[in-house]
């Protein structure tokens, strides 16, 4: 039987140390091409480029292997995937990252790695976002490897259902072993921005974005207490916003 073909992509662009280790992985489980951006995507969210050229470049940095930088963002990267390099073919299975950062919680919506995965789930391509808890560039990930197979091969062997993304988030190396794998839901929380005013060299003003994390869920079956506990969260996630909830109410409550 053929191999599975997986493409590979992410939002920290395709010199980053997180799509390294995904690359070498992946080539475990199956025929791995990858299209990632030549430059850092990180809180692009799902925007696609519709108003200016897009390049999409051969590259040779990964031996042997089928490699392309987009000019693009990750969900970009993701339909010329489909729609040029894989037009006569179809993936098996998308991943993307493993992203220099959390990707836990509201996060998600900010998220290029996730954007990468939810495109791939419109298409209806199983797809994960790996995520690791820790923004340095140069973070440790040699814990996360055996956890990264075994999702991936759970999703190849299984499949998700149509319209599903998973978002698959890491906590930091620490002195003691990742404890296991919890299937969780978004913790429900915010960022409470605060923006400092500062002025350049000229005198004319701009703003630098800060702010802290809120976190008004307290349940143990959310990502973050996964997270701060040493576990590996997996949450299913799907691009379908719909408030369902809400629609017996407005059509109770409004006047139409």
């Amino acid at each position: 039987m053929s191999k599975p073909l997986i493409l590979v992509t992410n939002d920290d662009g395709i010199y980053s140390k997180g799509l390294r280790l995904l690359v070498k992985l992946m080539q475990q489980l199956g025929e791995v091409i990858v299209v990632a951006p030549d430059s850092p995507q990180s809180g692009m969210g799902h925007a696609i480029t519709i108003g200016n050229t897009l390049r999409l470049n051969e590259t040779d940095i990964f031996d042997g292997l089928t490699a392309y930088h987009c000019s693009g963002t990750p969900a970009d990267c993701v339909k010329l995937a489909k729609n040029v390099i894989l037009k006569d073919r179809k993936a098996d299975l998308v991943v993307s990252g493993v992203n220099h950062g959390s990707n836990t919680s509201i996060s998600v919506i900010y998220s290029g790695t996730m954007s990468a995965a939810i495109e791939a789930a419109i298409e209806e391509i199983p797809a994960i976002g790996f995520s690791l808890c820790d923004y340095s560039e140069e973070a440790p990930m040699e814990h996360i490897e055996e956890f990264v197979i075994k999702i991936a091969q759970q999703v190849l062997d299984k499949g998700l259902p149509k319209g599903v993304a998973l978002n698959v988030n890491f906590p930091p190396k620490r002195n003691e072993s990742i404890k296991g794998i919890k299937i969780c839901r978004q913790t429900r929380a915010k960022w409470q921005e605060e923006f400092d005013q500062r002025f350049d060299p000229n005198g004319r003003r701009y703003f630098w974005m800060a702010g802290n994390f809120v976190n008004m869920d307290k349940g143990e079956d959310i990502d973050e207490w996964a997270i701060a506990n040493n576990y590996t969260s997996v949450v299913p996630t799907q691009y379908d916003l719909t408030a369902y909830h809400a629609i017996s109410i407005l059509n109770k409550e409004w006047e139409i």
